[in-house]
């Protein structure tokens, strides 16, 4: 069999590979999926198809169109494109991939991502890895791969997706004000392999270039610390409210009562303080860029 690696299900033989579930614990992704599904279902029998006539035509297997039509499986743009045109949907099925487009990423991520895209400033520091808004996608691939109990190909290309498309941040208009602090360490481990590494640090000098970002490094030689609690980051919106989330504070959830959220704020300033300031981090980046 030779498939065409979109992961619902297509292929020269049309069998059911392992796709994009619905979690059940995401009762709004859940809903919207089952939605859509029932409008494909009554567009293929307005058309007067069975689903493994429906199936054929469209290169999958009936259990894969029950799946779908059933809100058990999250249908890709490929599969909601290739129905509106067999069914005669006139675009009306293929309007529906804006629908789904946000629940196909795990709930979590889209309830962060959606914070993000209402900020109007961002304050991360990183002491792991790379702050996921400055990943590329190949750091991210070797990242999610790394992830023990393993994740499954699929979950890792689905992750993957939704942390690229957070990083649409960037072109944002009005720009917000983005602050990054990352550990000398994430800058020298080289995840995913040397040119993943080095394309990595690449990304971080262009992002730096840009004039809302600000990119700090915290030496490891330095005698005083602020993060040793690890990774923390805070969103402040238009409105004057915020949001903080601290590793190992406050349950590790977002918070925003201020008393906490003041908690999280100090840290933040006194982290910046101590590291390089953005000159300074950018000339250490080429520096460990040109040390490979």
């Amino acid at each position: 069999m030779s498939g065409v690696g979109d992961g619902t299900g297509r292929g020269d033989a049309g069998v059911d590979e392992p796709g994009w579930e619905v979690d059940p614990d995401d009762e709004p992704g859940a809903a919207v999926v089952a939605a859509v599904g029932r409008q494909i279902k009554a567009w293929r029998e307005a058309a007067g198809m069975r689903a493994a006539e429906f199936g054929t035509a469209m290169g999958y297997s009936e259990d894969l169109i029950y799946k779908v039509e059933g809100g058990r499986r999250i249908p890709r743009p490929e599969f909601m494109d290739g129905a509106d045109g067999v069914l005669g949907a006139a675009g009306k099925l293929a309007a529906m991939k804006a629908d789904i487009a946000e629940v196909r990423y795990p709930k979590k991520i889209r309830e962060l991502a959606k914070l993000e895209a209402a900020a109007v400033e961002l304050s991360a520091y990183g002491s792991h890895n790379i702050h996921g808004l400055l990943q590329t996608e190949e750091y991210a691939r070797a990242l999610f791969g790394m992830r023990r109990p393993a994740y499954s190909q699929d979950e890792v290309e689905r992750l993957v997706a939704a942390r690229v498309a957070r990083q649409s941040i960037f072109s944002r208009s009005p720009a917000p004000e983005l602050s990054f602090v990352q550990e000398e360490v994430t800058l020298r481990r080289h995840l995913g392999g040397r040119m993943v590494w080095r394309r990595q640090l690449e990304r971080l000098l262009e992002v730096s270039e840009l004039r809302h970002v600000e990119i700090q490094v915290m030496p490891t030689s330095r005698d005083e610390h602020a993060g040793m609690g690890g990774e923390m980051q805070v969103l402040k919106f238009e409105d004057g409210s915020a949001v903080g989330r601290s590793e190992g504070d406050f349950g590790s959830r977002p918070v925003s009562d201020p008393k906490y959220l003041r908690i999280i704020e100090l840290r933040c300033g006194i982290i910046r303080a101590q590291a390089l300031n953005p000159r300074e981090s950018q000339a250490f980046i080429e520096q460990v860029l040109g040390e490979t």
